[in-house]
């Protein structure tokens, strides 16, 4: 898919309709910098990038918040947003020069709630499916991992981390297990079991963490040799209790009695093992929630203070870290409170069984008692009563331990098959990664007469890849550099693969590339179908460039994005 237009509406006025082209497309700040007195910043060339983004499901907030400190935002904008209902509409093609090919209208606007739009193709979407969507109709796939944020999240490079990575391109807080179905995905191949492979990992550390809590109180090989002294108490008190002389009748009440006992023992302690599994849930909701609401502000503010002083170009916040954490933190809760109703519903039938029998107990004991029994044969009984009850006790505890072994032994299990298809794989990821070179090291060879390579990097954790240069270590603008290479041999790997995949690539902060790397690259992308969005401030532009011909939008202090004033 390629971009066409972006139409910024207010209401039936149109503030900006921007067409975009094949190849180069130039946003331009017009400031001078020679100009002390002007500055490029809050014009917009940025804002544009994320306005894209914002379409591709992005929550828009860097649109009108400060990416490095959440809390210092333009008012100004975000209210000019939302009081005028302002509609973004992107609409993307299959191609660009066929007006009767196949497209994608996307429309979005800044309000909340029942407000909200989220419209594809002319039907209005919920939060949760609007991704989904656009997976389908971008990327052809039904499956929910990776969602379409993670697969697109190269294309789309206005931040600090998606500028100074090549391949991690996600949160610092995303896991290995998610980047390796990520970048499988981009090399042409996705797993039907990818969804649960993700989904047994979060089972795996709930089992883990119930096991850890269970011996914490009790190690099994003590339940065992428990139950074995308990069993031979037991068979030694019944024994003494065959030798008395008693009536069939108390015979048979006090079999029922004991029965009775160890069927409300039993229950007991599965009661008893189901609320410790509730308590751990509870707290296990209640710890993640401290995690959510604990923001130490005046610390964030020392701690960017003395890092701004250290690297004056960081961009991403720690607030910005919290507010994904946060969004993660609560996936977590919704995950490990989904077992609550259940486990509320099997306690409510536990009671009612021990109400029922509790009655019968009393019937029971009420008649044992009228019975003309000695001594001895009362205290026998009441041994043995006990007995039983530990020995409930002790056997549900190893029934539910047994129980949490089985389930985490079925899910390793079920890991190594997963794993394995994947590993099966291994000589198809070789094989694309070898054609993807073919692409990769021919640009970055033009650029910086210098060949980068993808390579694999299989761990435990999961299928990672590794970008590397032959000589070493790589400046600022060369690293951005590889990037743009890397970004654009993507595109013609997944042509030739027939992989579906967008091909447009927006990117931020070209000035940091050296003036005869942009001429060449202007050259690369000239040859490639595709196209490179990049806001630029002009005087950092070589001379010899025609900017007329790339020049999608002009934008300057008298002439802003949303041609608001101020």
């Amino acid at each position: 898919m390629f971009l066409k237009k972006l139409l910024i509406n207010n209401g039936s006025k149109i503030i900006r309709e921007i067409r975009f082209h094949h190849g180069v497309n130039l946003i331009v700040d017009e400031t001078h910098t020679s100009n002390q007195q002007e500055t490029g910043n809050n014009i917009g060339k940025t804002t544009l990038l994320r306005l894209i983004d914002f379409c591709l499901a992005s929550d828009g907030k860097n649109i009108y918040k400060d990416p490095e400190f959440k809390n210092k935002q333009n008012s100004k904008i975000e209210k000019f947003l939302t009081d005028n209902d302002i509609v973004i509409t992107l609409v993307l093609t299959e191609n660009l020069s066929d007006d009767s090919a196949r497209k994608i209208i996307i429309k979005r606007n800044f309000l909340a709630r029942k407000n909200k739009l989220l419209e594809i193709n002319g039907e209005q979407y919920n939060n949760t499916e609007f991704p989904r969507k656009l997976k389908q109709l971008i990327f052809h796939s039904n499956y929910s991992k990776p969602s379409f944020r993670q697969i697109i999240s190269k294309n789309i490079r206005d931040e600090k981390n998606k500028l100074t990575n090549t391949l991690k391109t996600l949160h610092q807080a995303t896991t290995n297990d998610s980047y390796e179905s990520v970048y499988l995905f981009w090399l042409g191949i996705e797993l039907a079991d990818i969804d649960e492979k993700h989904q047994l990992l979060a089972d795996k550390k709930t089992e883990k963490n119930l096991q850890t809590r269970f011996l914490k109180e009790q190690k099994l090989s003590q339940i065992e040799q428990a139950l074995v002294v308990i069993e031979r108490d037991i068979k030694e008190y019944t024994t003494k209790k065959d030798s008395l002389n008693i009536n069939d009748d108390f015979k048979q009440d006090l079999e029922k009695l004991n029965l009775i006992k160890g069927n409300l023992n039993q229950l007991s302690t599965r009661v008893s093992q189901l609320e410790m599994r509730k308590s751990l849930i509870l707290e296990s909701k209640e710890d993640l929630n401290q995690e959510i609401t604990v923001v130490d502000n005046e610390r964030i503010a020392h701690l960017y203070k003395k890092a701004k002083s250290l690297i004056p170009d960081l961009q991403k916040s720690f607030e910005d870290i919290v507010d994904f954490h946060n969004k993660i933190v609560k996936e977590k809760i919704k995950y490990i409170i989904k077992e609550l109703p259940e486990l509320d519903h099997e306690l409510k039938e536990l009671q009612n069984k021990i109400s029922a029998l509790l009655t019968d107990e009393k019937i029971y004991s009420d008649k044992v008692k009228k019975s003309n029994t000695i001594d001895d044969l009362q205290l026998i009984i009441t041994r043995l009563n006990e007995l039983h009850e530990q020995k409930g006790s002790f056997e549900e505890k190893r029934r539910m331990f047994q129980d949490s072994v089985a389930k985490l032994k079925n899910i390793s299990t079920k890991l190594e098959k997963i794993n394995n298809n994947i590993s099966e794989k291994d000589t198809l990821i070789e094989e694309q990664i070898k054609d993807f070179n073919r692409y990769f090291t021919k640009i970055s060879e033009k650029l910086y007469a210098e060949k980068f390579i993808l390579s694999s990097n299989k761990t435990d954790k999961g299928y990672l890849l590794d970008v590397s240069s032959i000589t070493g270590n790589l400046g600022t603008g060369k690293k951005k550099g590889q990037i743009a290479a890397f970004d654009l041999a993507y595109i013609q790997f997944a042509d030739k693969n027939q992989i579906k995949a967008p091909h447009f690539i927006l990117h931020d902060q070209i000035e940091n590339i050296h003036s005869n790397q942009i001429l060449q690259l202007i050259n690369i992308v000239a040859s490639i179908n595709c196209q490179y969005i990049v806001p630029v401030l002009q005087d950092k532009l070589p001379e010899n460039i025609d900017i007329e011909k790339y020049k999608i939008l002009s934008l300057s202090q008298q002439d802003k994005l949303f041609k608001v004033v101020g």
